[in-house]
């Protein structure tokens, strides 16, 4: 049973990495933690782990699952968008519905996510929703046809949505991850690649804690993080 006194902070795309890393982040400044993923086991695991955390196994791009996991925790003070659909291959060798699921994931689920939480965050007159991003929301690379449209198209949403629900005072934030996440299997893919030439999780987790918890005086839309010797 978790503790009903401590805000809430609802977290998609809850994997071993980056949604790991920002619902401990949470928890450990004293949040209650919804973590939403598709992968229920792991999210049990993780419900095991980490104090006042809900497993919530759910499709983000099912409106009717997303609507019933809310329903099981109420409004959230913070929203964390983290869950991403990609695919490498430029336009001709893509199958057009690699796309279609991408933008379904990456846009489609922000604006149903924020269709259901912003409301309350703006009827209590404060609340935050960020979303993780990455250098495809920004450019068109040959090999990112499958899905920089969509985080394209995600950018721009939330841009929308700040310039919305900022005068409400609701803080939406977009944070560029600009670098190669250290998780198990990028390491595997760069068994060469020096430990300095990776963003840790928890360090993209603590700008997203950052950039929720920002004075009003100084809110950020557009956020970018990358590692020291990252060319840009």
């Amino acid at each position: 049973m978790t503790d009903q006194s401590k805000p809430l902070a609802l977290v998609t795309g809850v994997g071993p990495g980056t949604g790991a890393a920002v619902a401990r982040r949470f928890a450990d400044s004293g949040y209650r933690v919804a973590m939403l993923a598709r992968d229920a086991e792991r999210l049990a695991a993780l419900e095991k782990e980490i104090p006042d955390s809900i497993a919530l196994p759910c499709d983000v791009t099912d409106l009717a699952a997303l609507e019933a996991a809310l329903a099981k925790v109420g409004a959230p003070k913070v929203v964390v968008h983290n869950a991403v659909g990609g695919a490498f291959g430029n336009f001709m060798d893509i199958a057009p519905e690699v796309l279609r699921r991408n933008f379904e994931i990456n846009t489609m689920a922000l604006l149903h996510l924020a269709r259901l939480t912003t409301p309350a965050m703006v009827a209590a007159g404060e609340g935050a929703l960020i979303v993780t991003g990455n250098t495809s929301a920004q450019r068109g690379k040959a090999h990112f046809a499958g899905f920089a449209p969509s985080k394209a198209a995600q950018r721009i949403l939330a841009e929308s949505m700040a310039r919305d629900l900022g005068p409400k005072g609701v803080h939406v934030a977009y944070l560029i991850i600009d670098a190669v996440i250290d998780v198990p299997w990028q390491r595997e893919r760069m068994p060469e690649a020096p430990d300095d030439f990776f963003i840790q999780p928890r360090s993209i987790a603590d700008e997203v804690f950052h950039l929720a918890h920002q004075a009003r005086d100084a809110w950020t839309f557009l956020a970018e993080i990358r590692p020291f010797h990252e060319p840009w």
